[in-house]
């Protein structure tokens, strides 16, 4: 079995399960970590003086139905030019009909379908965990590279630590990410509560738990930019 296929295999695993639930909205500890990450997302983008993301060319690798690109709307994103990959041939169908402005495409993030420097910023949220292999997992960023322009950013959200109870991911530090991303700016802040805390806590008092999510010690994600050098 491939990489690839075996993704996909966890992924109808964890949806046959039920265990998707565990990330929606309507979840509190879910939510929790949704508005952790995206005040995140803002002061990464901020830090690199980036407070619109208006006319900006953003593809999101490992897309699923398009709800991390649909936040960037909200962003000032235009939808025209959002574009969006994912192995799975059901979530792309569900998603293009949920945002039939984006451009979604069924994909391998290892043979990006997009010219080089054709975006502005690339995205990934819990992609690199997702990947076993270290193989694909160097192919997937150089690709990310490849269609990023000279000074533009890769979007990075992930898990720092491999969970015990999922032996389908895997964590990945800091020294991966920077051998994955050489000669790159990477510049990463430990952020969202760890989920063992968040789902204990956050359905009893969600204000505890955001208390909480400020202390990085506390946090197991890591979220912010890669930025791509540019070369003379």
């Amino acid at each position: 079995m491939s990489e690839a296929d075996r993704i996909k295999d966890a992924y109808r695993k964890r949806d046959t399960e039920g265990k998707s639930a565990l990330y929606s909205p309507f979840v509190n500890s879910a939510l929790l970590g949704m508005h952790t990450a995206e005040r995140a997302l803002i002061a990464a983008l901020k830090r690199q003086g980036i407070e619109t993301l208006a006319g900006k060319r953003i593809l999101d690798v490992g897309c699923g139905t398009g709800r991390n690109l649909q936040r960037l709307i909200d962003l000032g994103a235009e939808p025209g030019l959002l574009s969006g990959i994912d192995l799975r041939e059901d979530v792309i169908e569900r998603g293009a009909g949920l945002n039939p402005g984006i451009d979604l495409r069924v994909a391998n993030a290892e043979e990006l379908p997009f010219d080089d420097g054709a975006f502005d910023l690339v995205t990934q949220y819990t992609v690199f965990t997702s990947i076993l292999d270290d193989g694909m997992k160097s192919r997937v960023a150089a690709e990310m590279l490849r269609v990023l322009r000279p000074g533009g950013l890769i979007i990075w959200f992930d898990f720092r630590y491999s969970n015990p109870h999922n032996s389908d991911v895997r964590g990945i530090g800091r020294s991966e990410i920077r051998r994955l991303f050489q000669e790159c700016d990477v510049s990463l802040r430990r952020v969202v509560l760890a989920p063992p805390l968040a789902r204990r806590i956050a359905p009893v008092s969600y204000a505890l738990a955001a208390v909480l999510s400020v202390f990085p010690w506390l946090c197991t994600h890591d979220m912010g930019t890669i930025k791509k050098v540019e070369t003379a």
